[in-house]
């Protein structure tokens, strides 16, 4: 057993079940060396996995076994409510060495959603000119390139050569651990083009670097929302681009994997508040914390349930004295609901992805009309025969099959235009679309079948 323990299978996944394991045997055990060597293949990411998956106890007693050996990579990878626990547990000399060999803008990322108490401990740790650098970045608005971009920049005057800054590079002991390029900038410092290290390796030295200057190029001020940068970047495949002051200066430099991080945080938020749950919700929360989360939007959910409940309730002796009705109906209001949902997802994205604007939107509500028109005729069709055969009532049939028809064609339109409408008014369609879009699906779809049933059937 021990052995199977101790030597985990290295095809397998770095974090599969017997790889954790191992692990906490180490800790368990108190083999601080054995830690250490099941832990140095792992990725930052890999680790902040595994200290996400465990226990709070397990996680303490890994953290004070591993020590010295903690990677300021390990803390940027962690969800924030872990985060601020692990940065708790560590000694402060360990999260001091941590955090210096941390890009800026990890650092900045680390420490803006802290507490003052742990923010002052991390920029205590820091040296002089790194803390200024990212006291500077924390007073630039929240969500902003400010905040996204890194201080540490390549840059070389416009009228350099390939020669002379390839010299620079060499003699440079403090450059970026990652760059892509090197900034051109004027003599008041202001960027003008930036140039790829393929160029400015593949050229002459003699080579001026205006001459092979990248042809896409774009600046952002410090103060550009975070969620502009990234949808530039996606739009125009950016590798990285520099940040400017109001004065035009270069501050900074956002690169690319920065911007796409932003993107799949935004995605996230977006699939988790499409089903009513908390962006900041993780496999980690407590059960008071996960409860308390979810509530309000249950409690949401309840009054919308109730608003169907009372449209029905109006039709209370049709479903006695037909209850095929009761039956039936909750076919209506499922189908619609499932429609406009399915158009709500893709308005929602495009919306999100900028491809949804003010010159299509009608091209698109059209779309989704004539897709439950026709979507609806099959349906209908199908459960139209299926309740004539049921309940060998042809005029139930029509009716059923009716009712379906109308509330397909509703949810194209609701799922479409719901979420554009909220926009407009500021509010999240992500958030608020969901609730909108089935309740209107449930109280139309009742309304319909029922009322068309009270008339024709009754």
């Amino acid at each position: 057993m021990n052995d199977q323990i101790d030597h985990p299978d290295t095809e397998a996944h770095p974090l599969d079940r017997r790889a954790v394991a191992a692990i906490l045997y180490a800790v368990e055990t108190n083999d601080r060396q054995k830690l250490i060597e099941l832990m140095e293949p792992l990725h930052a990411a890999d680790i902040a996995d595994l200290l996400e998956q465990i226990g709070p106890y397990d996680r303490a007693r890994l953290i004070r076994l591993y020590d010295r050996e903690f990677d300021g990579e390990i803390l940027s990878e962690l969800h924030d409510n872990i985060r601020e626990e692990v940065i708790g547990l560590l000694t402060p000399q360990v999260l001091a060495e941590a955090v210096r060999d941390m890009e800026s803008d990890d650092v900045v990322d680390l420490v803006e959603d802290l507490e003052h108490p742990q923010q002052q401990a991390i920029l205590h740790a820091l040296e002089d000119s790194d803390r200024v650098a990212v006291q500077q970045s924390l007073s630039y608005p929240e969500y902003s390139a400010g905040r996204l971009m890194q201080r540490e920049v390549v840059m070389a005057p416009e009228h350099w050569t390939v020669g002379q800054a390839i010299d620079h590079l060499r003699r440079a002991d403090d450059l970026p651990e990652q760059f892509y390029h090197v900034v051109l900038v004027d003599p008041r410092l202001r960027p003008v083009a930036n140039v790829t290290l393929g160029k400015l390796m593949s050229s002459r030295r003699d080579t001026r670097l205006a001459d092979i200057a990248a042809e896409s190029f774009q600046i952002f001020p410090a103060t550009q929302d975070e969620g502009d940068v990234a949808y530039t970047f996606n739009q125009y495949h950016l590798i990285s681009a520099p940040v400017v002051d109001d004065d035009g200066r270069l501050v900074g430099v956002i690169t690319i994997d920065d911007a796409m991080s932003i993107l799949d945080e935004e995605h996230e938020e977006d699939i988790l508040r499409l089903a009513g749950v908390d962006e900041e919700s993780s496999l980690s929360d407590t059960v008071a914390a996960t409860s308390r989360r979810r509530l309000p939007w249950l409690g949401v959910n309840l009054g919308t349930a109730i608003c169907a409940s009372l449209v029905i309730s109006q039709f209370e002796a049709s479903i006695a004295a037909l209850v095929s009705l009761a039956i039936l109906m909750p076919i209506v209001a499922s189908m619609g609901g499932n429609a406009g949902t399915q158009s709500l997802t893709v308005t929602v994205r495009a919306l999100a992805t900028r491809d949804l604007t003010g010159s299509n939107v009608w091209r698109v509500v059209r779309r989704e009309l004539t897709v439950g028109l026709l979507n609806g005729l099959v349906f209908a069709t199908v459960l139209g025969t299926v309740g004539m055969l049921w309940f060998h009532s042809p005029m139930l049939g029509a009716v059923i099959g009716v009712a379906l028809l109308c509330n397909m064609i509703i949810a194209g339109f609701v799922g479409t235009v719901v979420p554009v409408v909220l926009e407009k008014v500021g509010v999240d369609p992500a958030l608020a679309s969901g609730t909108f879009v089935t309740t209107t699906t449930d109280i139309m779809g009742f309304f319909i079948f029922l009322g068309l049933a009270t008339v024709v059937l009754l």
